[in-house]
């Protein structure tokens, strides 16, 4: 048989262990794609510790590690109304590192900005909605009105005479009363400040009248009597304050005002590790001991899929940009 026949039985050795090589070539890139995560992932949150975004992201961190078999830590990294971690995280290319997205970074920024060093809707793929936490529009106990009808008859008797604060331009806050404001037609003075604790002191001194702030951070104040909550922006009334009309309910059918959380990865995550990290996390928030921490805070957990979280980012920046462009927000 001639030296170079296929049938050769050196030859059919040489390509047996050819199609080894090239399988071998092979198998440590499969390997790493089933064994994802291969070490422990990075949550990271673009704001200082406390508050909301705390409790939502350490819920879900918690548990999503159980679920996926590697730790998954917190990483605070606050400044420039989160751009700076956004910008950050659009970057990365380890596989291993998510994001904390909010109504913020992802509906307001890229609309009160003139230049974004991220593209919300290019760099980063949606994994799912993690939870709603209303906003509670509250009053100083001095202020003569005990619900919102009276609040909307007290501001139109008195145009521009009354203030509102709120951690800063473009944060939830703004945005809250904003949308109030323009529903009911309202002429009020905002006072931006530069986070919520400045603004809750002046609140509670009563050098504000008003303010809508996560109801995470409200209830306590509320339950002492140093603050009068007159509405609540949930779809629904709040088992923990049920005494409380929403303001779809006042007079506004429709109204919700609720801050957002979400879990993001960068736009370069292969979409089977995709997949298995948005069915894990959707098992996460809604775990019982994540579920307990988020109602005892007023907060509501969501879930859901890629595709269902991409379709809610796109219908909040369609109605914040109205909003936004009506008041002619800009940031500090």
């Amino acid at each position: 048989m001639p030296a170079n026949h296929l049938g050769h039985p050196g030859r059919r050795h040489w390509l047996g262990a050819g199609s080894a090589l090239a399988l071998g070539g092979l198998l440590p890139a499969a390997s790493a794609q089933a064994a994802w995560p291969a070490k422990a992932l990075r949550f990271v949150v673009p704001f200082a510790p406390g508050g909301s975004s705390e409790i939502v992201a350490r819920s879900t961190a918690v548990e999503l590690g159980k679920t996926l078999g590697q730790s998954v830590f917190v990483d605070n990294k606050p400044g420039a109304a989160g751009n700076i971690a956004m910008a950050e995280v659009a970057r990365a290319d380890d596989q291993h590192t998510l994001i904390l997205g909010h109504i913020g970074t992802l509906a307001v920024n890229p609309f009160i900005f003139d230049k974004l060093p991220y593209d919300a809707n290019k760099d980063f793929k949606p994994v799912s909605l993690l939870a709603k936490v209303p906003s509670l529009y509250v009053v100083h106990p001095d202020l003569p009105v005990n619900d919102l009808r009276e609040f909307v008859a007290h501001v139109r008797k008195n145009p521009g005479r009354l203030s509102y604060g709120s951690a800063g331009n473009g944060s939830a806050g703004h945005l809250a009363f904003e949308y109030l404001k323009m529903s009911a037609g309202l002429f009020m003075l905002h006072v931006p400040y530069r986070g919520t604790g400045p603004m809750l002191t002046d609140l509670l001194a009563g050098r504000l009248d008003a303010a809508a702030v996560g109801a995470a951070a409200m209830l306590p104040f509320i339950r002492s009597g140093k603050l009068r909550c007159i509405a609540s922006g949930a779809a629904q009334r709040l088992a923990q304050l049920p005494n409380v009309a929403s303001v779809a309910e006042q007079g506004f059918p429709g109204f919700e005002m609720t801050q957002w959380y979400g879990m993001l990865v960068p736009a370069s995550q292969p979409p089977a590790q995709l997949d298995r990290l948005a069915a894990e996390t959707m098992k996460a928030v809604k775990a019982p001991a994540a579920l307990e921490r988020l109602q005892g805070d007023a907060a509501e957990a969501i879930g859901g899929t890629p595709a269902q979280f991409a379709q809610f980012i796109a219908v909040e920046q369609a109605r914040w940009k109205k909003v936004l462009l009506r008041a002619k927000v800009r940031p500090d």
